[in-house]
């Protein structure tokens, strides 16, 4: 792909990308942190199917901010192992949100939707942020 056929927009998506994952794993990691710090911090709903332990969430949720925010970096980049992990940390982000519904659930769909627009970003132009200037 030459130099001329790099769009602008691709490379602002991209971009785009990169900055709502660093604000989404900031966001998991301070979620995450609350968890860890007050384990009754997060109030969950009875007989739920995925129960788990409030400090069991605070961790993942902590390791995955931390995780999205390495691949938020290393895209500034333009490297290849951070879209990478982007797209993979994005899905697993919008599938422990998806567990983290009953806690809160406004919360965790708003940062599904943002998920899902990073998911876009990065694979349908990704690409294009190796080739800029």
């Amino acid at each position: 792909m030459s130099q001329s056929s790099r769009s602008g927009a691709a490379v602002g998506f991209t971009y785009f990308a990169a900055i709502v994952m660093f604000m989404v794993g900031t966001f998991h990691a301070i979620a995450g942190f609350a968890g860890i710090l007050e384990n009754e911090f997060y109030v969950a709903t009875r007989n739920y199917v995925f129960e788990f332990d409030a400090t069991a969430w605070g961790w993942i949720h902590m390791l995955a901010g931390i995780l999205v925010v390495c691949a938020a970096v290393g895209l500034f980049s333009g490297a290849v192992w951070a879209r990478t992990l982007g797209v993979t940390m994005a899905v697993i982000s919008a599938i422990a949100n998806f567990g983290f519904i009953p806690y809160y659930p406004v919360w965790s769909i708003v940062i599904i939707a943002l998920d899902i627009a990073v998911i876009w970003a990065l694979t349908a132009h990704g690409r294009d942020i190796t080739m800029a200037p």
